[in-house]
């Protein structure tokens, strides 16, 4: 049971953290589809290339047909010249996945979940930067016990102004909020700092045992339809 640390990194009680993961044997492969889902939409899918059609100009016979002793041409614009097209170039495309929502909430609960011993809960600590003040974050850092070196995933309820300004110079530091947690970012982190009105509002969002109650509701609901024969819309 993490404990949750004021401002000053001081203990002022426990929360307890569980949330409704994937089973032992089916966490690993949920979590990495997870992942190459959010890489893979990530990828802009910009990259083009011209083929011999599209490369200006070779509209010309660069040589006759016989008698030169070279091999026979039809345009400069041929793949096999310099300047010429690309043959099986990159073309624009769509490199997006698809992934139930159910399967996307319980591969970031089940993420989560496996993080829990790497988590600092710490209170709310927006009104303890009126002004931005990196520094001051680092000490907190600290006082947390967590190394403002490493890789520090900082996950806040709402991202405030200053709270993002203090901490935009720490290079190995990701701020992100509750509403914007992802399974790649809670993977990459070293170590993940969590405020309790983050937790509360992931908890409401994503956590709890409610994704399974409502997965075990809509099962009993078809054995039942199936078993009386009735069509209950």
């Amino acid at each position: 049971m993490p404990e949750v640390r004021n401002w000053q990194g001081e203990p002022v009680g426990t929360i307890e953290m569980q949330l409704a993961v994937a089973k032992e044997s089916s966490a690993q492969g949920l979590i990495h589809r997870a992942v190459v889902r959010q890489l893979a939409n990530a990828r802009q899918g910009t990259a083009s290339t011209l083929t011999r059609t599209e490369v200006r100009g070779g509209g010309r016979k660069p040589w006759r047909q016989k008698g030169t002793g070279r091999a026979r041409a039809g345009s400069t614009r041929s793949p096999l010249l310099p300047g010429g097209g690309v043959i099986f170039g990159p073309k624009p495309r769509d490199y997006s996945q698809k992934m139930n929502k159910k399967e996307r909430r319980l591969a970031l609960r089940t993420a989560l979940q496996s993080r829990v011993e790497d988590v600092a809960l710490v209170e709310s600590f927006a009104e303890q930067l009126p002004q931005p003040k990196t520094k001051e974050l680092v000490q907190a850092l600290t006082r947390w016990g967590v190394d403002p070196n490493g890789k520090v995933l900082l996950i806040v309820e709402a991202r405030t102004q200053n709270v993002w300004l203090s901490a935009r110079n720490l290079p190995k530091l990701k701020l992100i909020a509750a509403d914007q947690l992802n399974v790649y970012d809670l993977l990459w982190a070293d170590r993940l700092v969590l405020t309790v009105p983050a937790w509360e509002k992931i908890q409401a969002v994503y956590g709890g045992m409610a994704g399974s109650e409502e997965i075990a509701q809509e099962i009993t609901t078809e054995t039942t339809t199936v078993e009386d024969g009735t069509d209950h819309g």
